[in-house]
């Protein structure tokens, strides 16, 4: 079946929102298990933005820390480098840093 352009990008599209909702709820599950609050570190890593929406839909499918899944920092860090958040990344990092 032959799909327009039109129709490619569409699909490609919505498979990177899909991609970039399932990094989205990686960190804040990392952070509910770190007991560390998601929209704080957000917003260090990027202050002029505000409020984002994405992270503020996605976080009540987070569940309490004691019924997650272990996520490793490392694996978070390699997810977000591969979306180019670097900026949120660092701010991780620096968190990371200050905890030892």
């Amino acid at each position: 079946m032959y799909m327009s352009n039109i129709e490619k990008e569409k699909q490609i599209i919505a498979a990177y929102q899909q991609e970039e909702s399932k990094m989205v709820l990686l960190f804040a599950q990392w952070c509910i298990n770190n007991d560390v609050n998601p929209m704080e570190l957000y917003s260090k890593a990027y202050p002029g933005q505000g409020q984002n929406k994405l992270l503020t839909d996605i976080l009540p499918l987070t569940v309490p820390k004691e019924e997650a899944y272990h996520i490793s920092s490392q694996l978070l860090l390699d997810v977000l480098a591969s979306y180019g958040n670097d900026d949120l990344a660092f701010v991780i990092q620096e968190y990371l840093m200050k905890k030892k």
